[in-house]
């Protein structure tokens, strides 16, 4: 496994492999890895030849009163994992080798990003699109794979490629849970044994949410009044946002016809986790 710190190495380290014709998979992360993220870079390992991993901690995408500076980081544990897939190649560039000084270009992918997260993180969405782009052409993968759990990001992101005719194929993936339920997250670490137990409240809420659309109950307002009530029934939750939105595009629906997005922000503590899930109709 090659551990590669410069843009110029990364694209040499790619160039030859696509001037041989090999197949090279993509799965970015901002490190401290967890089973999900290993996920990803198995499925990736998979259906390529090549396996690359980049290990980022993007600060475009981080609001100035967010945890970047906290952002938990262990780049030797990280290594370690990556071993077990096995990553062939690892991209860990310092923040000033993506944004040398005078750097002044951002992506916007507009409209599936106005909502949701993208309400309550000015800027956010810009940081990440423009990340993924300088990374697709530092890395030139024909597959990049992300999780669903991140589910707006995984939206913006193939919305992007679409639009900008990147020569490339971008994949979602399941979210991973822990055996409670809980949504596998880098932030997950922040939570206390007591505001850990309250945090299930997320994940139990997301099949409340389903038992009552196969029960027929399919009122947008109705399903996320119960949804709210759920989550905040527990101490230390307080929801930021709880939405039904269309999966394709992101806009609200006021009732669930076939598939709906239920996608949540809640705080816990101070710790902000997010979790979704796709209601379908019977």
């Amino acid at each position: 496994m090659e551990l590669i710190k410069t843009i110029r190495q990364m694209q040499d380290w790619s160039e030859a492999k696509r001037v041989q014709g090999q197949r090279i998979g993509f799965v970015p992360t901002m490190g401290f890895l967890h089973e999900g993220h290993l996920s990803l870079m198995r499925y990736a390992r998979g259906q390529s030849d090549h396996l690359v991993a980049s290990i980022f901690v993007n600060p475009l995408q981080f609001g100035p009163k967010e945890d970047l500076a906290q952002y938990p980081r262990d780049l030797d544990r990280d290594l370690a994992m990556m071993q077990t897939i096995p990553v062939d190649a690892v991209f860990h560039p310092e923040p000033e080798e993506m944004y040398p000084p005078g750097y002044q270009t951002r992506v916007e992918v507009t409209e599936v990003t106005r909502g949701l997260c993208g309400a309550f993180r000015p800027g956010h969405f810009t940081g990440v699109a423009t990340v993924v782009l300088k990374l697709f052409n530092i890395v030139r993968p024909h597959l990049a794979v992300f999780g669903e759990k991140d589910y707006q990001q995984l939206v913006t992101i193939k919305r992007m490629a679409r639009d900008l005719d990147l020569d490339l194929t971008v994949e979602g993936r399941p979210t991973l849970r822990e055996p409670d339920g809980l949504a596998m997250s880098s932030r997950n670490v922040y939570l206390s044994p007591d505001e850990r137990r309250s945090a299930l409240a997320l994940s139990e809420s997301l099949r409340l949410a389903q038992e009552m659309v196969t029960a027929g109950r399919r009122d947008a307002a109705e399903i996320l009044t119960a949804v709210r009530e759920r989550i905040e029934s527990r101490p230390h939750n307080k929801v930021q946002y709880a939405a039904l939105v269309d999966p394709a595009g992101l806009e609200a629906v006021t009732g669930i016809d076939n598939r709906a997005v239920l996608a949540l922000a809640v705080f816990t503590g101070r710790t902000r986790l997010i979790d979704n899930a796709v209601l379908t109709a019977p």
